[in-house]
């Protein structure tokens, strides 16, 4: 008798808790919907009980933050963390001042109900945002967002050699020697010294960084290559997605012996990438936030080398 009471309240308690739930995750939607954002650092600012919190992490191109002032909220937050099995994904911390824990242009997405007295300011907001970051901020009962406009003094790496001029000086005036980490991400040490070198190809466009990379062991060199296409925000190093890549060069293959030709196979430009999957594969043109497929060029099986000028390829 007690083991069918049991279960008639978990089952009402279910019952309770996905209406919730979906509740949370359908203003999820809405709120990425409404900013456009499609993947990277996301920051939840009075996160509550946690139900959008969790339910902001849409897919596994996002990585959600959450942070209260209120301690209670932060142990709700991550029970229903823990619930979802979201555990790392999906994080959430006290807010103890005004300043956000955050290095400056990091965050892709703001959401907050409230910037009342004493909560981080718009200044504050905007700091961490990244160029063409959003600020979703809920004030008398209605949404508003905020765009991070992007410095004119920044300049994107679309090709090999900078654009498809191949001369490789950019008109960027922030660039210099590296006085601090913005982030970092694995693999920590390349196959080997020796070899054909694990990174092969490195472009960047529209906040992303694109990298062709050899991801077999590093620890066994008789195993094979593990070639893969791999976008990531280029300014908080989230993972965006990836692809693998059939066939490439010979991994083991002297270190700079060549072939030339294989970083001049990869091209971003606005929300596009181009790319040839495999050695002698045709050229594809996939979504840059998403590495969706969206079309194959017949007749281009054996290129040598990807470039775009003036919406030409």
């Amino acid at each position: 008798m007690r083991k069918i009471i049991a279960l008639v309240v978990a089952a009402a308690a279910i019952s309770l808790f996905l209406p919730v739930v979906a509740a949370a995750a359908d203003s999820a939607k809405d709120i990425l919907e409404a900013t456009g954002i499609k993947g990277g650092l996301v920051v939840h600012l009075g996160c509550g009980d946690g139900k959008l919190t969790a339910a902001l992490r849409a897919n596994d191109r996002y990585i959600v933050h959450g942070l209260d002032a209120d301690a209670a909220n932060v142990a709700k937050t991550r029970e229903h963390i823990r619930s979802m099995g979201l555990h790392g994904k999906v994080s959430a911390d006290r807010l103890i001042a005004a300043r956000l824990p955050y290095v400056d242009n990091l965050v892709n997405l703001v959401v907050a109900e409230d910037l009342g007295p004493g909560a981080p300011g718009m200044t504050e907001v905007m700091r961490v945002l990244v160029p063409n970051g959003v600020a979703y901020i809920k004030s008398d009962g209605k949404w508003r967002s905020q765009v991070k406009p992007r410095p004119k003094d920044i300049d994107e790496w679309t090709h090999y050699l900078y654009d498809a001029s191949n001369n490789a000086v950019a008109h960027d005036t922030v660039v210099g020697p590296p006085r601090r980490l913005q982030w970092k991400a694995g693999p920590t040490f390349a196959r080997h010294h020796d070899t054909l070198a694990s990174i092969s190809a490195v472009v960047s466009a529209g906040g992303r960084i694109f990298y062709v990379i050899d991801e077999g062991p590093t620890s066994l060199m008789s195993l094979p290559a593990k070639w893969r296409l791999v976008a990531r925000d280029a300014f908080n190093g989230v993972l965006l997605w990836k692809r693998p890549i059939a066939t490439w060069a010979d991994y083991l293959r002297g270190f700079r012996s060549g072939p030339p030709q294989l970083p001049r196979r990869l091209v971003a430009a606005g929300q596009r990438v181009y790319v040839t999957l495999g050695l002698n594969a045709p050229v594809t043109q996939l979504d840059a936030a998403t590495g969706t497929i969206f079309k194959t060029y017949k007749g281009t099986e054996g290129t040598d080398e990807i470039l775009l000028h003036d919406g030409l390829l």
